[in-house]
């Protein structure tokens, strides 16, 4: 990939969540309901996720028309540049609903299947995470490093959970299992925040099973690029199974307890 193709999409992802992120923030109706379910009653769309994604796919098209994208609200098209455009408009859409901080707008450029280029931009925390394959990540012009690794007893693990009761069932299990076994667990409701935590080292490390390529297409790629592995089941890319994510020295330990208590079944 050439520089100048590297820039020329970090731009346009930086623009893109920059716009997104500021409509939402600042055009969010007092009275915001649910427009309509996905998996289940409480795994919602909101009529500003619509517009969020329908804001970021016109922008797209105006300045790389050729590309495919895949939206979390519909959005999908092949495209005929190599390019596909990850997008989740909101991420932690519930957390938006409820008037809580934590959500973002999550943009992936991926080149011949490869995320190459990753922007989270969280408004109400003021920050924008982004990341180049192979060029490091930052916040804002802050390059990020996770933190050294303590052992699993000491980590600070952070997950989420699914919509559906069965799997939410599942979910509690595993946790109820690796709770007593580390220095304690963090639920914040967005993925690709979790993510850009563990990338700037305010978690030690990331789990979550049921997530979709739009939840970590580009958390993922800012994870690795301040220095994280990141999988899925051991020896899996990280996928709608399970997602994984921690420095080097924790990583096997924790997909290895997490392998061993199931937490991608159910």
């Amino acid at each position: 990939m050439s520089d100048t193709l590297k820039a020329e999409l970090l731009a346009v992802a930086l623009e893109a969540a920059d716009r997104a992120g500021a409509l939402l923030r600042d055009g969010r109706p007092a009275d915001l309901g649910v427009a309509a379910t996905k998996t289940s009653p409480i795994d919602v769309v909101t009529e500003m996720d619509i517009a969020a994604e329908k804001l970021i796919t016109g922008f797209l098209a105006e300045r790389r028309p050729g590309d495919g994208l895949l939206g979390e609200e519909g959005a999908s098209s092949e495209g005929s540049t190599g390019v596909r455009w990850v997008i989740d408009p909101i991420d932690g859409t519930v957390n938006y609903l409820y008037g809580l901080p934590s959500w973002c707008v999550s943009i992936a450029a991926e080149l011949d299947g490869e995320a190459v280029v990753g922007v989270v931009a969280a408004p109400m925390r003021g920050e924008t995470y982004h990341a180049v394959l192979g060029e490091g990540a930052y916040l804002g012009e802050r390059r990020l490093a996770v933190r050294p690794a303590p052992g699993l007893d000491q980590a600070l693990i952070g997950t989420g959970f699914g919509y559906l009761a069965s799997r939410r069932a599942a979910q509690a299990e595993v946790l109820r299992s690796l709770l007593p076994q580390v220095r304690d667990i963090r639920r914040g409701g967005s993925a690709a925040i979790d993510l850009c935590d563990v990338a700037c080292g305010r978690l030690d490390g990331y789990y979550e099973r049921g997530l979709n390529p739009w939840d970590y297409a580009a958390g993922a790629l800012i994870a690795r690029e301040a220095g994280a592995l990141t999988g899925g089941r051991p020896g899996e890319p990280a996928s709608t199974e399970l997602t994984v994510a921690a420095p080097p020295a924790l990583f096997e330990g924790l997909q290895g307890r997490l392998e061993e208590l199931g937490a991608w079944q159910g």
